[in-house]
């Protein structure tokens, strides 16, 4: 009898009546967020395998470390830039935000896109006599 279920199974399967793998569960693409500091500007870049999607106009945030380890949920924002193309990469400015203490760059998770952080920078304090 065994055989004879071979047919309704596979006719089950070619009619939708039995859940197949689909590209509906895809999975997000890598990001990799750099940073680097000039006295208090940042800036860095957002590289993707999926660059339209994962680099092109991605929101980076610029946040303040506050303890002895990044928490994006709790660190404050200071600045934020969206990446856009120069050249051949994607690149974020913030321009100069104007205070010194610890940072690091963040591209939050998206639909298609997984989120990073850039390592932490530490900034110079420009202003000693």
């Amino acid at each position: 009898m065994k055989p004879k279920l071979v047919l309704p199974l596979a006719a089950l399967v070619a009619l939708g009546g039995i859940a197949a793998p689909s590209s509906a569960g895809q999975t997000r693409a890598n990001t990799k967020v750099t940073i680097k500091v000039e006295g208090r500007d940042f800036s860095g870049t957002v590289k993707s395998p999926r660059p339209g999607r994962c680099a092109d106009g991605r929101r980076i945030v610029l946040l303040r470390q506050t303890s002895g380890r990044q928490r994006p949920a709790t660190d404050p924002v200071i600045a934020s830039d969206t990446a856009s193309l120069n050249g051949n990469r994607y690149e974020w400015n913030t321009g100069n935000t104007g205070v010194n203490g610890r940072f690091y760059a963040r591209a939050r998770r998206t639909n298609q896109c997984k989120a990073d952080s850039s390592r932490t920078l530490r900034t110079e304090n420009a202003l000693r006599s």
